[in-house]
């Protein structure tokens, strides 16, 4: 399972790192300032959860279990998350309104937000 999670991590963190390179050089040059800051969120948060899947998956405080659990949930989670502002952010650039996907984006969060809960308690309760 560590090696599915650090390439994994290190998949997202290189799209994030080309993602944001686009974002700042492409991407300027066609949305605004609001729109180009809602995508670097995306690539932001896409970059912190790359390094927490790096750190799940090196980490050996943790049952299998919980790191198949939290890798599940980071992956939907940057999907859901990043993607759907991905989306939103260049929503101008196509015909399809993705406006209508936007809910997805606050599951993703809760999503994240549930990895990192099973992260705390993976500790909490370990035994030492």
């Amino acid at each position: 399972m560590e090696r599915k999670i650090i390439s994994t991590a290190a998949f997202f963190g290189m799209t994030a790192v080309i993602l944001g390179a686009f974002g700042a050089h492409a991407l300027k040059k066609v949305l605004d300032l609001e729109q180009l800051a809602t995508f670097e969120t995306g690539v932001k948060y896409q970059m912190y959860h790359a390094l927490f899947l790096l750190f799940v998956g090196l980490s050996n405080g943790l049952s299998e279990q919980k790191k198949k659990a939290i890798f599940y949930l980071v992956i939907f989670g940057i999907v859901f998350f990043s993607g759907s502002i991905y989306l939103l952010a260049t929503d101008r650039m196509n015909d399809f309104n993705f406006k209508v996907i936007g809910f997805v984006t606050p599951i993703g969060g809760l999503l994240l937000i549930f990895a990192w809960a099973l992260l705390l308690l993976g500790f909490v309760n370990k035994k030492s």
